[in-house]
């Protein structure tokens, strides 16, 4: 059994983030390479800037929403970051939420899929790269960037195109195969 996680990075007011994650999702579906998907809204799980009083490589957590946070990054086996590009860089409630936690993240693939004006976020996705590989975590090369993705949406739904489903198919298929390459050491 394999659980990826979609986590929709942006909380602004009027955002794109969770019809780009409609159809990260249905494209995951389709692929078939989870038994279980799930999306994540971060506006939905609602974090506070980080407020532990504890280093959370500890694990000591003192408050109801990072003990929620940290069960629901523990049970993701892999996760696709739905991200937006706020000023050549990733927006601050991911790296917060981020950073709330520390082994959970460990040995753990994350795809990207970027959106943006004409760099189509790819400039958060390299800077996102950084961080999460300190957290051992292993950002994948295979990606999503979706240009100017607001011309995309019709009715409320992101109408993918080749280049988006190339790009999908290419990362699904190596998240699938990291996962599983990195299973040994999630279980050890």
């Amino acid at each position: 059994m394999s659980k990826l996680e979609i986590i929709i990075a942006s909380t602004r007011p009027g955002r794109i983030g969770p019809t780009v994650a409609a159809w990260v999702e249905e494209y995951a579906q389709r692929h078939g390479g989870f038994d279980e998907i799930e999306v994540v809204d971060l506006a939905e799980v609602g974090l506070p800037f980080m407020d532990e009083p504890n280093h959370p490589r500890l694990g000591q957590y003192t408050h109801e929403h990072t003990r929620r946070w940290s069960a629901k990054v523990s049970e993701a086996d892999a996760f696709v970051f739905v991200m937006p590009e706020y000023n050549y860089g990733f927006n601050a409630e991911l790296k917060n939420a981020i950073d709330f936690l520390h082994s959970e993240w460990a040995y753990k693939p994350v795809g990207l899929v970027s959106y943006g004006g004409v760099s189509a976020g790819t400039r958060a996705a390299q800077m996102i790269k950084q961080v999460v590989t300190t957290l051992k975590m292993t950002p994948l090369s295979e990606a999503v960037s979706i240009p100017f993705a607001m011309q995309l949406v019709k009715d409320g739904t992101l109408e993918g195109n080749d280049a988006m489903d190339t790009g999908a198919k290419g990362m699904f298929d190596e998240l699938v195969r990291v996962t599983e390459a990195l299973r040994p050491l999630r279980q050890s």
